[in-house]
């Protein structure tokens, strides 16, 4: 054991040695930072693409408010890079109200590793759960199989609210399951072996998602990092931490962390990882000496807490992913390695990358999320259910645009924001796709999604042949169609798109997907088994629904559990109106489900999709219609919908009800 202990010191000096040497290294281009701030009069500074990556980032996921974004743009053109760093800026100097909670969240997963050795246990590390099963530490900390076999995890090795030390909660590593490990970048991964109820450590602790996109950080913005220093109960660094500067495989950045923080999370201000901490770069004299907090010479028997520490660095996620991607694992690995999500695959690679499977439902189709158990209250859920077109997507991402926009809306109405990981979300893109092809395979009728566009393009304006004068050039002037052309369904698309900003191809597949559910059983039977797997079973439920996912909303109300109390409905950009569509529902017609509690109908004239709209004229008065502009390009977009402050509040004050 002493061997191993002495291992485990070399290789963490040979770590701090070698960012050390980057650190040296890369002295101009720090300079370089130095003179570009002074210059720009703002600590956010960094290349062109990494700028705009970054603000793409913040403003998709609804970290900067819509109206603050307008406010910046007055004073240069909105996608300027002067603009952006605004953006940025805004980003970093005001926090959302839940910035404190979402990072207690954070921290939740993140645990300390101690050595056991002949009953004592030995503090050396951090780790962060990263998937409901797998942690990630150091290489240093965690060089072998055996190394991690002699380890014991801890949970809540922290105080509680009354300044008391909580009960810690422990768990042991099972390598043989997955271990990868890299010593150039300083990362393992590792299963945790489930606890003696069987569950694994992330489903009762949460976990940290990886993300392989750009645009997390960029220099100059606060980092926040949550570990154990020197085996202490958990601490957090935070907001006195600014990156300084960004390697091909590392970041190099001012914190107050210790030699114990090996291992530990580095979060931005939105609590995505961004790196994970493995080296301190300490102070030298012109001789290349370790010099000591006092100025002194250090000594190895001085400790590494009395290094005189100048800057930290640690390994970009991206690049770990990147790495632990190119590796080649047996099936049951594989299994493990999906639990990271599709927003751990890098962009360059999600295109070939292997389904990520989560149940025994689908083996070869991406499924969907819950929500945590504890989220508001432990009483209630949030449901979102999606449209057609999202095959290939990552729910994770899907989810967190969802909650973006709600965000919007929610900040707007004076509410709090929520969390993604709190919403159950569903997917079906995949099952839909693989469902539809079979249906073509067989052979079934386009009938009634001609008769759908037909609908649609008369609910629009569009005249009948027989209604248009004989005379051809009165013909060209009602809307430039003759009445030659006017049955052809392309140009029912047309007539729909014209009115509506939309491409009428997105249209017609809309509509294709929509009649293609409602038109074939085994379809139908597939999407609902899909979301139910991922759906809550009792409680009180806020049902959240989209286009298509407004109509499988409709049939999922007559198969939820009856222990599941449906507080809201919120229906939005709906083709519910529209005659083809529900007389196909499972409950045969326009009828108002019984155990609905409240229904808000969201809709924009300019929707091509919810053309039946308002729905009061055929599901009756006992729901509220809700009229709402949208900008005209993005007329169907679910995030502009729940971006609307009284489509959010409904949802909102129904939560905290």
């Amino acid at each position: 054991m002493d061997t191993e202990s002495e291992a485990r010191t070399t290789a963490w000096h040979e770590q701090m040695d070698a960012a050390s040497q980057r650190f040296d290294d890369t002295e101009a281009q720090r300079d370089e930072v130095t003179r570009l701030r002074a210059v720009t009069e703002s600590d956010v500074v960094d290349t062109k693409e990494q700028i705009l990556a970054r603000a793409d980032r913040l403003l998709v996921t609804g970290e900067v408010p819509a109206q603050a974004v307008i406010e910046l743009g007055r004073q240069d053109p909105v996608d300027s890079i002067r603009s952006l760093e605004r953006v940025i800026g805004f980003a970093n100097e005001l926090q959302a109200a839940n910035f404190l909670t979402r990072g207690a969240r954070a921290a939740a997963a993140v645990a300390r590793i101690s050595l056991a050795d002949n009953g004592r246990e030995v503090p050396m590390g951090t780790g962060s759960m990263v998937s409901p099963q797998l942690l990630l530490t150091n290489n240093h900390v965690l060089p072998t199989r055996g190394a991690a076999e002699s380890v014991v995890i801890e949970f809540r090795a922290e105080v509680g609210i009354d300044n008391v030390p909580n009960p810690t909660v422990r768990y042991r590593l099972a390598p043989d399951d997955f271990f990868v490990t890299d010593k150039h970048l300083d990362y393992t991964v590792v299963r945790v072996a489930p606890g003696p109820d069987g569950v694994a450590p992330g489903t009762t602790f949460g976990w940290n998602p990886l993300i392989a996109k750009p645009g997390k950080i960029v220099i100059g913005e606060a980092m926040n990092v949550v570990g154990h220093p020197s085996g202490r109960l958990k601490e957090i660094s935070i907001r006195h931490n600014r990156l300084d500067l960004q390697l091909d495989d590392f970041l190099h950045y001012a914190s107050d962390t210790e030699p114990g923080n090996s291992g530990s999370p580095v979060f931005n201000d939105q609590w995505e990882i961004v790196a994970l901490h493995h080296a301190g770069v300490p102070k030298k004299d012109d001789q290349g000496r370790v010099l000591r907090k006092d100025g002194k010479l250090w000594q190895s028997g001085d400790g590494d807490d009395a290094i005189d520490w100048i800057a930290n660095e640690g390994v970009r996620v991206s690049v770990l992913l990147h790495d632990l991607g190119s590796r080649q694992f047996d099936p049951a690995q594989r299994a493990l390695l999906d639990e990271l999500g599709l927003a751990a695959v890098a962009p360059r690679e999600a295109a070939t990358a292997p389904p990520v499977s989560r149940g025994p439902a689908a083996e070869s189709l991406v499924r969907g999320l819950r929500g945590r158990s504890t989220a508001f209250g432990g009483r209630r859920s949030v449901l979102f259910l999606h449209g057609r077109g999202q095959q290939g997507r990552d729910p994770v991402e899907l989810r967190r645009n969802w909650t973006a926009g709600l965000n919007k809306g929610l900040t707007l109405a004076g509410l709090s924001a929520i969390d993604p990981a709190d919403v159950y979300f569903p997917f079906y893109g995949d099952q839909l796709v693989e469902s539809m092809d079979t249906r073509e395979a067989v052979g079934s009728g386009p009938a009634l999604y001609e008769s759908l566009v037909a609908e649609a393009a008369h609910r629009a304006g569009m005249p009948d042949p027989g209604d248009l004068p004989a005379d051809p050039q009165a013909r060209e002037a009602i809307g430039g169609f003759g009445a030659v052309v006017l049955g052809r369904l392309r140009d029912q698309l047309s007539w729909i798109a014209a009115r509506s900003g939309l491409d009428s191809a997105l249209i017609g597949a809309i509509f294709k997907d929509v009649a293609a559910y409602l038109d074939d059983e085994r379809v139908r039977k597939s999407v609902l088994d899909t979301v139910l797997i991922d759906a809550p079973t009792e409680g009180e439920l806020i049902l959240v629904s989209h286009s298509l996912g407004t109509v499988v909303a409709m049939d999922l109300l007559t198969q939820l559990p009856r222990e599941l109390n449906v507080r809201l409905l919120v229906t939005a950009g709906s083709p519910l109106g529209l005659d083809g569509v529900y007389r196909k529902l499972l409950t045969g017609g326009p009828s108002r489900p019984e155990r609905v509690g409240e229904w808000l109908n969201t809709w924009y004239a300019g929707d091509p999709i919810a053309i039946g709209c308002p729905l009061r004229q055929a599901w009756g008065p006992d729901l509220r219609d809700l009229p709402v502009e949208n900008p005209k390009e993005r007329a169907h977009d679910i995030a502009e919908y729940l971006a609307h402050a009284a489509v959010a509040a409904t949802i909102g004050h129904t939560l905290s009800a």
